[in-house]
């Protein structure tokens, strides 16, 4: 569409901070699955006491008009107790114009030309979707694991990833210089993800545990702004950290698991599989994949841990998640809060996810834990694609 603004600055960064200094506005995205009336929804980050009031300024280009209705403002309640936390303004459109720009503004008053404006996505849906996208979120604290995030991205690619959209914080150089390698192979996606040069921000997940403004560097807004971005571009997406891979047990790759589970699940759109921590303090001493190359890059070898912790007896197992996100209203990290259609918990002996990590029993003696060489049956192909890669890139 060629550019038809109504006078606003039009945004340029992810995250664009609005002049109340609590209210951050991170993108807008057409949604109209929910009713005949046409919305707006945009995702932002909020102060949930302090932000009681926004309106919603619509851009009228083909009338010349701007037309203004107040934004319902709706706070996730996966907060953790933050003081800001991940929110949509649900907008409702104008019936006698179809817009394209948004400004979202404290009050029904105000100058245009001061207020950021925002391009309303997804108000056309793409013409082929790919297969599986992986959102990962976030990549902070000058990352540095290189090793275990090619191997990640290998195996991705393996089991049938065809983007892996990144926000991106912070990360060290030779992370960057991996990172431009696969944004050039066209599979990684760049999402600058400056969210602390706006916000006191923390790498734990509970206000009690560090009494900042947001938790872990805004994980959940990020989440829920590539579930948007990729609503009309993939038929699904995964959702988890680069340290997690979702292995198929029954299945060779992801198509023919998803094809089957959905199959068996007609009515559903999010698949939530067992998380299990592979402490990556724990090796295994027989292991054939200690791969001499590999030892000058920094990071951790995943091959090198087989040895899985038991579950916990009355301790809740966080699950991640493959979804359709075209069923997908709200979402959290370890389930969706808000969806159309029915959830799945896929079991153990189908696929489960791959965490390699600190532990989480870190007292329990080695004879304790349960050897499991399920990545081990990608052995060939991940050992001969990650060395191409860190040739190419670090070595």
């Amino acid at each position: 569409m060629r550019r038809n603004a109504c006078g606003g600055t039009p945004a340029s960064d992810t995250i664009t901070p609005l002049k109340d200094n609590k209210t951050f506005i991170i993108n807008a995205y057409s949604d109209n699955r929910e009713s005949e009336n046409k919305t707006t929804r945009v995702i932002g980050i909020v102060h949930h006491k302090d932000v009681r009031e926004l309106y919603c300024w619509f851009c009228c280009s083909s009338i010349h008009e701007i037309r203004i209705s107040q934004a319902k403002i709706d706070v996730h309640v996966d907060r953790f107790d933050f003081p800001y936390g991940a929110t949509d303004l649900q907008c409702l459109e104008p019936k006698d114009c179809e817009p394209h720009y948004i400004m979202i503004h404290w009050s029904r008053e105000g100058k245009i030309d001061q207020l950021p404006e925002f391009e309303i996505r997804n108000r056309y849906a793409e013409d082929d979707l790919l297969g599986f996208t992986v959102c990962i979120s976030t990549m902070f604290g000058n990352y540095n694991n290189v090793l275990q995030f090619v191997q990640s991205v290998e195996m991705y690619k393996i089991l049938g990833v065809e983007k892996v959209v990144i926000y991106t914080n912070n990360c060290s150089q030779l992370m960057a210089k991996v990172l431009d390698f696969y944004v050039a192979e066209d599979i990684v996606e760049i999402i600058p993800w400056p969210i602390d040069s706006y916000l006191r921000t923390t790498s734990h997940w509970h206000y009690s545990m560090d009494a900042k403004d947001i938790g872990y560097y805004g994980q959940i807004t990020a989440l829920n702004d590539c579930i948007y971005r990729n609503m009309y571009k993939t038929k699904y997406l995964l959702l988890n950290d680069i340290d997690e891979i979702i292995l198929p047990i029954k299945y060779p790759d992801w198509k023919t698991m998803m094809h089957n589970l959905q199959k068996q699940n007609p009515k559903s759109g999010i698949f939530l599989f067992e998380n299990h921590v592979f402490p990556k303090t724990i090796f295994e001493p027989n292991n054939p994949f200690n791969i001499s190359l590999w030892g000058s890059v920094p990071g951790v070898n995943i091959l090198q841990h087989v040895m899985r912790e038991p579950d916990r007896k009355h301790v809740f197992n966080p699950r991640k998640m493959i979804v359709d996100p075209r069923k997908v209203i709200q979402t959290s990290v370890h389930s969706v809060l808000k969806a159309y259609g029915k959830h799945v918990y896929v079991p153990m002996d189908v696929a489960f996810v791959y965490h390699c990590r600190i532990p989480f029993q870190k007292k329990l003696p080695r004879e304790s834990l349960i050897k499991d060489t399920t990545i081990w049956r990608f052995n060939k192909s991940l050992v001969g694609n990650v060395t191409e890669v860190l040739q190419q890139t670090v070595l």
